[in-house]
């Protein structure tokens, strides 16, 4: 299935330049993301490490590459060379797999800590108190190989859309709070909030950042063999 065109340059349009936007490419074929590039995208969201690999062989350098899922400590040696933001940031044992990785490949990786904002249990990410302990860690400010760049989200999957406004104006609010810390590796511009379904209010609340797949690529087909 090829891309959405129209639709891409509507939300293109729609979001402005204060927004912007991360195509969520996983399970998507190489040529889909291929015609995507051509016209013009170059961030790109992948939630498995062996096919995001895959792709980043294939596909043009300038690609700027978003991890936007679960990422297990064991996995991050293998991005860690060419990785552009890690969106799912959990714990500080990840951070500090993320910082060894980093600066074994020479380099500052960007992340996003991942807070817990649904009601549904599938989700991951931090709360209040866990969040906390991290930026009150005193091994944080020696991680030198990485950035805390900001908070990422996921909204509970839900028709109750003022249910998702306030799970959105919640994290939103903690973004607020947490950026006045004055941290050295940790410097809050992004707020990653909002896909398909509810961009739009993701928006509205706050968000900066917006991840959207379906819209554009049309629904997921698997890749067989890979996750």
């Amino acid at each position: 299935m090829g891309i959405n065109s129209e639709k891409y340059k509507e939300i293109i349009n729609e979001i402005g330049e204060d927004v912007k936007l991360i195509a969520v490419s996983k399970t998507q074929t190489t040529e889909a993301i291929a015609d995507l590039y051509q016209a013009g995208q170059r961030d790109f969201g992948e939630n498995y490490v062996q096919e995001l690999i895959e792709k980043y062989q294939t596909l043009p350098k300038d690609i700027r590459w978003h991890f936007i899922g679960h990422l297990q400590s064991n996995k991050v040696k293998n991005i860690a060379a060419f990785v552009s933001l890690v969106q799912g940031v959990d714990s500080l044992k990840l951070l500090q797999e993320i910082n060894k990785q980093a600066a074994k490949n020479e380099r500052i990786i960007n992340c996003l800590l991942q807070i817990y904002i649904a009601t549904e249990e599938t989700k991951f990410g931090l709360n209040e108190d866990e969040l906390d302990d991290i930026f009150g860690n005193a091994q944080l400010k020696d991680l030198k190989n990485i950035k805390i760049c900001g908070f990422m989200g996921m909204a509970s999957f839900s028709d109750d859309l003022q249910k998702v406004r306030n799970e959105f104006r919640y994290l939103k609010t903690l973004y607020n709070s947490y950026s006045q810390l004055s941290i050295t590796n940790c410097n809050l511009s992004i707020l990653s909030m909002g896909m398909s379904a509810d961009y739009k209010i993701a928006i509205e609340e706050g968000s900066n950042m917006v991840r959207i797949g379906s819209l554009i690529f049309g629904e997921r087909n698997p890749l067989p063999g890979v996750r």
